[in-house]
């Protein structure tokens, strides 16, 4: 029998891994973990005609692939796309969101896209903003994958949302993604004046891997004596090490995330077994005192939605004000589909309300 998700990451992530090597984008994927998997929950019909479209689209288990092959892949943003198609709507973005790309840093990598929403136009009063951290795992996926929710974000706080693309493992290992989000925090911070942004009033958001990234920028900004957010929004975010959690069982076989996906994912971004237990990644064993109100939204068929529920635990037992939401019916990546699922739109309703009380509007 094969070991269990724990062990397939120890021996993954051996030592013998390099900090900074493209080479690992061809290395092969580590062993696939087995688990007594309990029955997953029934899929929403809405969410399922999302994930329908993947084996259409040729899309292949990431798991069995090398990163370089996986880049290839079509994803949850493809999927979603193609099902809109199908349904008779237009997949063109908004387009009274307007973009620029903006260097944060000298590597090609570390840089932003700022949205500006149409409504800014002319108002003259400093806008809110917002910092935001896509997923991926730390090794897939980019800004234009995830260009849906930090323009939603734009249009319906009418915010200054800067959208932070970062180094990728395992060209870069842990820790070069938490160090690129704090110094674009940093930036964003120093640039805000000239987008039309107020620096003092400033949440932080992401999805997955980037959920993790907003909540530990947070905690930089505590203990660097930045101005601190207001408040962060962590979407389905990776903070727990555990492979005993329940989701990790239930949502086993879940697509487009499983639970031999985590696995995969920590053997291209950790150098070495040790890191798994960084609290920058095993968020709930952090010290999480003093972080500003907090709003977790996690979608029930997702080997991440016990890693939300316990991170919510840990910070009300650090005295955080800390809201967590579990949409049924929905898997990972669900978040900003809300034009086709309901459960979508139910969560990016919630999400929005939230920052609205944050910044007062």
């Amino acid at each position: 029998m094969r070991m269990m998700w724990c062990a397939a990451v120890a021996l993954a992530v051996g030592g013998s891994a390099a900090a900074q090597s493209p080479a690992a984008l061809n290395t092969p994927p580590p062993p696939l973990p087995t688990a007594a998997a309990t029955p997953p929950a029934a899929l929403a019909d809405d969410m399922k005609s999302v994930l329908d479209q993947l084996p259409l689209l040729g899309a292949r288990p990431i798991e069995a692939l090398t990163a370089a092959e996986a880049r290839l892949e079509p994803g949850a943003a493809d999927a979603y796309n193609a099902a809109i198609h199908k349904a008779g709507m237009s997949v063109a973005p908004d387009a009274t969101v307007t973009t620029q790309d903006l260097a944060y840093g000298a590597d090609a990598m570390q840089f932003a896209r700022v949205y500006r929403p149409g409504a800014a136009a002319g108002t003259g009063a400093p806008l809110p903003l917002i910092v935001y951290y896509h997923g991926g795992g730390w090794v897939l996926a980019d800004v234009t994958a995830y260009d849906a929710t930090p323009r939603l974000l734009a249009k319906q706080l009418n915010a200054i949302v800067v959208s932070v693309e970062y180094r990728h493992a395992p060209e870069y290992r842990f820790p070069a993604q938490h160090d690129d989000a704090a110094a674009a925090y940093q930036w964003a911070l120093q640039n805000a004046a000239g987008w039309g942004a107020d620096p003092a009033r400033v949440a932080l958001a992401g999805e997955s891997a980037g959920g993790n990234l907003a909540l530990n920028t947070a905690l930089y900004a505590r203990d660097h004596a930045l101005v601190r957010p207001l408040h962060v929004l962590a979407v389905y975010p990776i903070a727990n090490r555990d492979p005993a959690l329940p989701s990790r069982r239930d949502s086993f076989a879940a697509r487009p995330l499983d639970t031999a996906m985590l696995g995969w994912f920590a053997h291209h971004y950790a150098a070495s077994r040790d890191q798994l237990a960084d609290p920058r990644l095993d968020l709930v064993h952090a010290d999480l005192h003093g972080l500003p109100p907090v709003t977790i939204v996690n979608a029930q068929i997702d080997p991440l939605r016990s890693d939300g529920e316990t991170l919510a635990q840990a910070l009300r037992g650090a005295g955080v004000s800390v809201q967590q939401r579990t949409y049924n019916g929905v898997t990972h990546e669900f978040f900003s589909m809300g034009r086709l699922v309901r459960g979508a739109y139910d969560a990016e309703l919630y999400a929005v309300a939230r920052l609205k009380s944050a910044f007062g509007l």
